[in-house]
């Protein structure tokens, strides 16, 4: 595998791996027959879609056998027959769907992960890797895309190989659009109103949030420590997300907050009293 140069991990840091929910429910329910089987274990498959150069289409996928030996993490089989065949299958419904890259469950890294994605490197030569989390409790968007690069080291000493993550999104097609308002009018709790739905949501969305903060940090502890090496690149993102912050010190920004926080304020505090005129005005009739 030919060295990364910073030209090509700029590339592929601003590729943009774009998920169909064809896929989450495909993948989804792969995991589901898994588990069906009395099997724990992450499951494997293959990703079609087009590779648009900024942008990796992902609309498709098809599972594949794969069995791993937990306790060793060199000890796996993945059918590479069962791929072809099934490849050419799909190629002769949509021929623009091509291989891009593999999924699996995870939901993290695992060892074996190099290994397979070599494997994957004999049908196209740079794949992607999405690891898709199917745990029902799962907080923001459940996909993690990566590229296999070798990192460079500052001090010249032999480059090993390394995953390097990309940007990704959920996104659909009107059709699609259309079959996931169905499913989600079928699994929807009646009882709820939508004022309900739309703060659990933000809920969900602000669980999110503090659960990468709580990975940030985590991170920045083991770099004091460490246990981690330091990387630039890190580092220059989340100072350049630090300086987003209002600067909570100065004058006018608190002003600003407050009067935002009032004006807020003053709407519940109307639909509070409208609410109890209504009641009284029913109870009076």
């Amino acid at each position: 595998m030919v060295a990364s140069t910073t030209e090509q991990l700029t590339a592929l840091a601003n590729t943009t791996v774009v998920v169909h929910p064809l896929v989450l429910l495909s993948v989804t329910d792969h995991h589901a027959r898994s588990l069906s089987r009395n099997s724990s274990k992450r499951v494997v498959g293959v990703l079609l879609g087009q590779d648009n150069g900024k942008t990796i289409n992902v609309a498709n996928s098809f599972g594949i056998p794969f069995e791993e030996d937990e306790k060793d993490s060199k000890t796996w089989f993945l059918d590479h027959n069962y791929i072809e065949r099934m490849y050419d299958m799909f190629k002769k419904v949509n021929a623009r769907e091509r291989m891009i890259g593999w999924y699996h469950t995870g939901p993290k890294l695992r060892a074996s992960d190099q290994e397979i994605n070599d494997l994957f490197k004999r049908y196209i030569a740079k794949p992607v890797m999405v690891i898709i989390d199917v745990r029902p409790d799962t907080v923001g968007i459940p996909t993690d895309a990566y590229y296999a690069v070798e990192e460079i080291k500052d001090d010249g000493t032999e480059t090993r190989k390394t995953f390097l993550h990309v940007p990704s999104a959920i996104e659909a097609e009107e059709a699609e659009e259309i079959g996931v308002e169905h499913l989600l009018r079928d699994i929807k709790d009646s009882t709820t109103t939508t004022l309900a739905t739309r703060v659990s949501e933000q809920l969900a969305s602000l669980q999110g949030l503090q659960s990468r903060l709580r990975d940030v940090h985590r991170y920045l502890l083991d770099v004091a420590a460490g246990t981690l090496p330091v990387n630039h690149q890190i580092i220059y993102h989340l100072q350049d997300t630090l300086n987003l912050l209002p600067d909570l010190a100065d004058p006018m920004t608190m002003q600003s907050f407050t009067s935002s926080t009032n004006d807020q304020l003053l709407i519940v505090y109307l639909s509070s009293l409208i609410r109890a005129v209504i009641a009284l005005h029913a109870l009076v009739d």
